[in-house]
This record gives structure tokens, C-alpha cells and sequence, in this order.
């Protein structure tokens, strides 16, 4: 089961508060998943269609609750590759007309589709417990969460932009800075900040997902903090590596030419040093010395040292010496 489907079925066991809460939360399913067909004049069916059996059960006990409907449930295979279920909610043609007239998609038994309203009534979002039932219902009818041990990003899928526009301002209204886009012909709302998607879950009562959620990014920012110091550690390591080998290289350079007993004795001893232990760190080289020198004086007489071989390799190059 994904992480969005655990969401869906925590969700869909959460308490229902009044008539008011799922009258609000059946307005989301109906802009969500809910589909009108007309069939002839002054004709209609209005059926919800989902692939969640939780969500389905949810549709069913909400219209119950905020319209006293008796829905029919059927099953049916989707033409999909997985071939997984499709849970269709149907409700009586007989009270289609009044059930649409209750949720304010039609007026005065208009059944012109240029005039369906899909705008969310104010009234069912008066209330701080009617906009959490209505962003639950939404979620639950077209929202989606990814794994979060892979990514961060939870969004809404509408087919209407002024469903993408309601939930952006709802969401707006709890702190949490949903963004709109226009994708493959649908408006979607969409959450990338981890602290805020976890806001949303606590929104919306999923609190035992919001617990699995704040476990993973724990785990997840604790590991990112241990890559991060092992990344650091093995880059110093690596310049620490190719810094002695290039000294190194100097210092062979001064030996081959026989200026190295050549050098003022802080630099000789130093040389000598370097070449004896080829993976010590400016530090360690300092307290070998004697006496003991810092990291930064160790590095300015490397650097003399450094400085004399490339004045060496230059006169070599124009024949001075050989």
C-alpha cells in the first residue's frame, strides 16, 4: 500500500462532526470525483468514481450522513494495465436532480452543462471544521502524497481551475502555501516543503501518518547530516592527499637537483619530514618539529619550499641549469 492510499484509509475512519462537516466533505467529492451524465431531456445520472475501496466507503457514509441517501455500490474492472478496481457510487436517478440542487452544481433544474456551478458555497466553509472536512474530502477524491524516503510532494488534482483556486486560498488560510500549475489538461495544487506537507496531515486528522511522515524525515535529515560530514571529511582528505603529493613532488625536484642540504635548516628539516611521512596533515608535521610549530607556519615554510622548486624547474627550462 502506498503512503498515499495509508493516508486515504486513515482518513476515511476519522470522525465525521456534524451534518454541516459532511455536507462539506461531500461537496469535495462531488467536484472531485463525482461525474454528471445527461441522457435526454431534463435526464440525469450523477455516479463518484474511485479506485481507493476506502475512499468509496467514505462517499457512501458521508451521503448518508449529509443527504439521507442509500447510494448503490458497484465494482468494476478498469481497462488499466494493473486492471485494478473502479468502486462506482451511484445514486438513485430519482434523487439525482434534488441531491445536485443540494450541492449547488445546478439551479431551478437547470441541467445545462454551460451553467453547472462548480464554485464551493460559502457557507459550507464557514466554519474552522467545515474547510478541514472540505481539504479532507479533496484530498481523499483527488490528492495524492509521495513516499517521503524518496521525495517531498503532496498535491490536488482538479479539472476545474476554480476548485485549484478554492484549495490554494483554504490552505492559504492555515498557513501552508499550496502553488498552482496547469498540468496535462488539469489544474493541480501542489506542496513541496516537508514541514508543511506534514501540516496539511495534521489538517486534515491523519495524525498517525503525520507520525510515520515526521519518523522518515527524521531519519531522513539525520542521514543527510552524516552524508554531508562524510562528503566534508572526504574532500579535506582529498586535498589533504593532493596537497602532500605536490610537496612532495617539490621536494623530490630539490633532491634531484642536490639543492635540498642547500636549504636554511627550518626548511631542510621540514623537507625531510615531508618525505618520511607522505599522509601526515600540517598539524602533525608541526609537532614533529623542534621545536613544535603551528599549521600555519608548517605551511609558509612548505610554501618557501614550493616556491624555491618552481624557481628551479624555471631556470632548467631556459638551460640555466642542468
Amino acid at each position: 500500500m502506498t503512503f498515499s492510499s495509508r493516508v486515504k484509509d486513515e482518513l476515511s475512519r476519522t470522525e465525521i462532526s456534524d451534518v454541516l462537516c459532511a455536507n462539506a466533505e461531500a461537496a469535495a467529492f462531488v467536484r472531485t470525483v463525482g461525474y454528471i451524465t445527461i441522457k435526454g431531456l431534463n435526464k440525469v445520472e450523477f455516479e463518484f468514481l474511485t479506485e481507493n475501496a476506502a475512499v468509496a466507503r467514505r462517499i457512501f457514509k458521508v451521503l448518508k450522513i449529509a443527504h439521507n441517501i442509500n447510494a448503490d455500490v458497484s465494482v468494476s474492472k478498469s481497462n488499466r494495465l494493473k486492471k485494478q478496481n473502479n468502486y462506482i457510487i451511484k445514486i438513485d436517478e430519482k434523487l439525482t436532480k434534488q441531491f445536485l440542487s443540494d450541492s449547488q452544481i445546478i439551479k431551478d433544474n437547470d441541467f445545462n452543462v454551460m451553467n453547472f456551478n462548480y464554485e464551493v458555497p460559502e457557507e459550507l466553509l464557514a466554519s474552522d471544521l467545515c474547510r478541514r472536512a472540505f481539504i479532507k474530502g479533496s484530498f481523499m477524491g483527488s490528492g495524492s502524497i509521495s513516499n517521503p524516503e524518496k521525495s517531498y510532494h503532496a498535491e490536488f488534482v482538479s479539472n476545474k481551475e476554480v476548485q485549484s483556486k478554492t484549495l490554494q486560498k483554504l490552505l492559504k488560510i492555515y498557513g501552508i502555501n499550496g502553488k498552482n500549475i496547469y498540468r496535462k489538461n488539469n489544474y493541480v495544487t501542489y506542496i513541496k516543503e516537508s514541514e508543511q506537507i506534514s501540516d496539511l496531515l495534521a489538517l486534515m486528522g491523519a495524525n498517525n501518518a503525520v507520525l510515520d511522515f515526521e519518523n522518515i524525515r527524521a531519519v531522513k535529515e539525520t542521514r543527510n547530516q552524516i552524508n554531508r560530514v562524510i562528503n566534508c571529511e572526504t574532500a579535506n582528505l582529498d586535498k589533504i592527499v593532493d596537497t602532500s603529493m605536490r610537496q612532495i613532488n617539490n621536494i623530490k625536484i630539490l633532491k634531484k637537483y642536490k639543492v635540498i642540504d642547500q636549504l636554511p635548516d627550518n626548511l631542510r628539516e621540514l623537507a625531510y619530514l615531508r618525505l618520511k611521512h607522505s599522509n601526515a596533515s600540517l598539524k602533525e608535521l608541526g609537532q614533529m618539529l623542534d621545536p613544535p610549530l603551528g599549521k600555519s607556519g608548517v605551511n609558509h615554510r612548505l610554501r618557501k619550499i614550493e616556491e624555491i622548486a618552481e624557481d628551479l624547474i624555471e631556470h632548467t627550462k631556459r638551460g640555466v641549469i642542468k
